[in-house]
């Protein structure tokens, strides 16, 4: 009995381990102040259980139910894991780990309704929910919070405040004293309409989107060169501001233009907004992509795209969940390395276009074609290639090698005609030589082709210079307006040019150099020995605009310093004659490759060699046709890359995406798992969207994103939007964080006129921003006085009144410009440069001061500007200008001493206030007059008695140049009311 007794007692199960008496306590004890409320270290906290039994960064799931052996969180807290011991400044006693372990092979038994803590509903914030649109408009939504807050509106401002209000906001510039009177006179939805209409109106507003989406044209980084087809993309903004381009469609063509609409300019050019932002150059062109820098840079580079197209289009931040699940909002990592997958086969690159739809179309539809022509060519070559086997490798072999084959000793090349210096009996002294381009143009690689000459057995690369510069100008005394392209002579640069040989040496390519001019000077400052004196020798200059295109130089005239002039070997002209020793070379690696193309044939049937004869004349004619298309220009944009060295990107695979993974606190070296395109998951069931993002190909993920972000149901980019444009109307937003709409951000102070405008812009409107804006400035909101304050709402969130706002730098900067007479009101192409640079091939130098303010091409209007990363604009800069090398969603406007010492003393201030004065002096007869016209031109108002005394006594006594900068430094010249 007693056995038995024994038998049954044994087999009758411990009480099972009670969690809310046993387990939570230990919890509480060691964990939660890692791992609760408070802090959660690796996304994992311990006080909820649905996080509890399946979070976790890096070892999700931590608790396996029924395994505590294979459950992270047991191997932890027992210390069976060598490298991980948790708590880490104390320890379980024996006793807890025991009940941690009985507890999981239980079944890890969690009672619905006793987490410590509430689980927080992420999507219970104001921007993830659906939007409501009520009956009503912006006053009444407006008038109805100031009753809330016992507050009243202001009244309508002056005729005169409206228009120079309305000029500012919708144009930038000033309005002239014709327009004023002409307007006073007219229906004010007559000017608000004309305004729209003017082309000033994109240049204006393109100028508050670029800020967004820090738009610059430099790299950023240590080697800050300059990006010469940034451009179009600029102008690209501006077009589709002005055309009034439904904003879905403006939406579309920055993230997938050349997939959505294909055969249009606009959708090639707007995919500068992925490249809009810094780009690595170390990191991309001098580190392979294999390279733990490599990687670091492409990674670094696709989370820019994501962050700026999210933050731009939908004011989220998604970049906090790079390292961890993001703290705030609902964007898990795995979300964010799935928008980085959207990106995964994107690089920055130049990329052709054609600058009217025509062009563009033809020339998708040949490209479409030659690719398929392309790929059947390759499909029956391939196989004959490897017929032909080891014969026709060594034959690829010296085809690469070919250019080298000619050395500097080679018997068998002869002298060839060049241009050569006069000679010098100092190595030191400088000599130049330069092309006229015949007018200016945009120069993107310089070549200089070495000479080949036996005199003193010198033979290839024969006066070829030691140290030199290369330079670009319009002027051809190289005075005013030089650009150094390449230099070779200074401190930087100690060591002396080796002799080249007979190969060509080139300034760089598209991607990293650039300048403008009619003139290209190379100027030698330590010449190269030729026997006991110094000459200076080139057989060839080539000039090109782009990659592919013709040498500009070829046949243009030539002068230098000094020339010995030995006809017909050597003489000026002789520099862009076309002939220069390894034309040879070229010449027989024509022949190898005829040599290998004939060697594969052979291993053809009749058949097939008919079927890649009639294929290749099929190329033949398509690529004909593309050549019969104008030029066409460059976009540096987001593309699939094919390149040389270090920068190759995925075109040398067929544009197949890069492989992602989710990264453990984002650091590229501890990839966890693979994930594929996809948009932010608790957002998409929110929005009931349909749009998912896979796809293997590139195109087809950023097409699937770019209809995911302008779906209706997407309330973030319909909120997102309005509220950016009131912003700009106002100075303060409805919401005022206007890139993070999530719990770190602001909330709406109204949110039922902000959903209002949401729905009204979307349905109503049909995402027409022209009539968006004119629904804003109609209102009588919009038109209230600015003079009422209340102090019950010191910063006018409620809008009791219009804010005074101080002017951008733009607009103070295109005001003095417009004013003084001299404001250059073309449209488009290159950017001016108020700068000179120095060192472009290697870490450029932007010296502002060294420009003349007197140049003419840089009176344009500053959205023209040439915008530098690393050295921004100091004038500028002074005034408030936004950091290209940030997201900018609303600029900073403070008031200091150096803004009124800048406005005060700057260049361009004191050059246009001269120019100010003659304006005056032929519009208006003796000092008085001439001074009141100042002051109606500046202000867009008559002076009063007591304003126009004193201006007139100090024109009477430091003339009237002087007065006139002093009415440009009025404060009211740079206040809008």
């Amino acid at each position: 009995m007693r056995l038995l007794a024994l038998i049954i007692f044994a087999a009758v199960p411990a009480f099972a381990v009670d969690f809310v008496r046993e387990v939570r306590p230990i919890f509480e004890k060691h964990c939660y102040e890692c791992h609760g409320a408070k802090k959660q270290k690796n996304d994992y906290r311990l006080d909820i259980k649905a996080s509890a039994l399946t979070g976790g960064e890096d070892h999700a799931p931590n608790i396996v139910p029924g395994k505590s052996l294979e459950s992270p969180l047991f191997r932890f807290v027992s210390g069976a894991d060598e490298k991980i011991a948790m708590p880490p400044k104390s320890k379980l006693s024996s006793e807890e780990v025991d009940v941690i372990k009985r507890w999981i092979d239980e079944g890890a038994v969690w009672p619905e309704g006793v987490d410590v803590a509430k689980v927080e509903d992420r999507l219970d914030w104001w921007s993830f929910k659906p939007l409501a649109k009520r009956d009503g408009n912006i006053d009444g939504f407006i008038r109805a919070k100031l009753a809330e807050h016992g507050l009243k509106p202001a009244e309508q401002a002056d005729a005169r405040t409206l228009i120079r209000r309305l000029y500012f906001d919708l144009t930038g510039l000033p309005p002239s004293p014709v327009e004023i009177e002409r307007y006073v006179l007219l229906p004010y939805e007559k000017l608000v309409d004309d305004l729209l209409a003017s082309p000033r109106y994109g240049e204006r507003w393109a100028r508050h989107w670029l800020d967004l989406v820090h738009y610059g044209e430099t790299h950023g980084y240590d080697k800050d060169k300059p990006r010469m087809n940034a451009w179009p993309y600029r102008d690209y903004v501006i077009r589709a501001l002005n055309s009034d381009k439904p904003y879905a469609r403006f939406i579309e063509e920055q993230i997938a233009g050349d997939v959505l609409h294909p055969g249009s300019t606009d959708g090639i050019t707007a995919l500068g907004f992925i490249a809009a932002g810094p780009w690595d150059y170390i990191g991309h062109a001098e580190v392979p992509e294999s390279k733990l820098d490599g990687k670091i840079a492409r990674h670094l580079d696709r989370d820019d795209m994501v962050q700026n197209t999210m933050g731009a289009f939908c004011s989220l931040t998604v970049g906090c969940a790079q390292c961890h699940y993001h703290k705030f909002d609902p964007i898990s990592q795995e979300d964010y390395y799935s928008l980085q997958a959207v990106f995964a086969a994107i690089d920055r690159t130049d990329v052709n276009y054609y600058p009217d739809d025509a062009s563009m179309q033809r020339f998708v539809d040949l490209e479409q074609q030659h690719k398929k022509i392309a790929a059947s060519i390759k499909a029956l070559e391939e196989p004959l290639k490897q017929k032909a086997g080891e014969a026709y490798k060594e034959l690829s072999k010296r085809i690469d090698g070919a250019a080298d084959k000619a050395s500097s000793t080679n018997p068998n090349v002869k002298p060839d005609f060049g241009y050569h210096s006069a000679i010098a009996m100092d190595q030191n002294t400088v000599k130049w030589v330069q092309v006229d381009l015949g007018k200016s143009v945009e120069i993107q690689r310089i070549v200089l082709k070495p000479c080949y000459d036996d005199f003193g057995g010198i033979g290839g690369g024969f006066g070829f210079p030691v140290r030199f510069k290369v330079e670009a100008s319009d002027d051809p005394a190289f005075k005013t307006g030089v650009t150094l392209i390449w230099r070779k002579h200074d401190a930087t640069f100690m060591n002396d040019f080796k002799n080249p040989g007979l190969m060509p040496f080139e300034t760089g390519t598209a991607e990293d150099d650039g300048a403008r001019g009619r003139y290209v000077r190379v100027t030698a400052v330590k010449l190269a020995e030729r026997k006991n004196d110094y000459i200076f020798a080139l057989s060839e200059m080539e000039v090109f605009a782009d990659k592919n295109g013709p040498n500009l130089a070829a046949g243009r005239p030539v002068t230098a310093l000094d020339s010995i002039e030995a006809a017909p070997r050597w003489q000026k002209e002789n520099l862009t004659d076309g002939i220069a020793p390894e034309a040879r070379t070229q010449e027989d690696k024509q022949r190898l490759i005829k040599e290998r193309d004939e060697l594969m044939l052979a291993q053809a049937d009749a058949a097939t060699c008919k079927q890649l004869n009639d294929a290749r004349k099929q190329r033949g004619v398509i690529e004909a046709e593309i050549a019969k298309l104008p030029k066409p220009g460059k976009v540096y944009a987001g593309a699939i890359h094919t390149g040389t060295g270090s920068f190759k990107g995925t075109g040398n695979e067929g544009g197949k995406p890069r492989v992602i993974q989710v990264l453990k606190r984002g650091d590229i070296k501890q990839p966890a798992k693979e994930v594929g395109p996809q948009s932010i998951v608790a957002l998409s069931e929110a929005f009931h969207d349909e749009y998912h993002l896979a796809g293997e190909s590139e195109s087809a993920r950023r097409a699937a994103l770019a209809k995911w972000i302008t779906d209706k149901n997407n309330v973030l980019t319909w909120r997102s939007i309005v509220n950016r444009v009131w912003q700009h109307h106002f100075g303060r937003g409805l919401v005022d964080t206007a890139n993070d709409f999530g719990r770190m951000g602001g909330r709406p102070s109204h949110p039922e006129l902000l959903d209002w405008l949401a729905v009204t812009f979307r349905d109503d409107l049909g995402g027409s921003l022209k009539r968006l804006h004119k629904l804003i400035v109609m209102s009588d909101t919009y038109r209230q006085s600015s003079d009422k304050a209340e102090p019950a709402d010191a910063n006018n969130v409620f809008l009791s009144h219009q804010n005074r706002r101080k002017l951008d730098a733009e607009s103070i900067r295109d005001s003095i410009l417009a004013v003084s007479g001299r404001l250059d009101l073309s449209m488009g192409g290159p950017s001016f440069q108020d700068f000179v640079i120095e060192k472009p091939q290697h870490s450029p130098h932007y010296e502002y001061q060294l420009h003349d303010p007197e140049d003419p091409k840089s009176w344009r209007r500053s959205i023209y500007r040439f915008i530098v990363r690393s050295q921004q604009q100091p004038f500028m800069t002074t005034l408030d200008c936004a950091d290209p090398s940030m997201r900018v969603e609303k600029r900073n406007e403070s008031l200091s001493p150096l803004q009124a010492l800048a406005m005060m003393n700057n260049g361009l201030v004191v050059a246009m206030a001269k120019h100010f004065a003659e304006r005056v002096t032929k519009e208006a007869q003796g000092l008085e007059a001439q001074t009141r016209r100042a002051f109606v031109l500046a202000l867009s108002r008559s002076p009063t008695a007591d304003e126009i005394r004193p201006l007139i006594e100090y024109a009477q006594r430091e003339g009237l140049e002087n007065t006139c900068r002093v009415i440009l430094n009025l404060n009211e010249f740079s206040f809008v009311d």
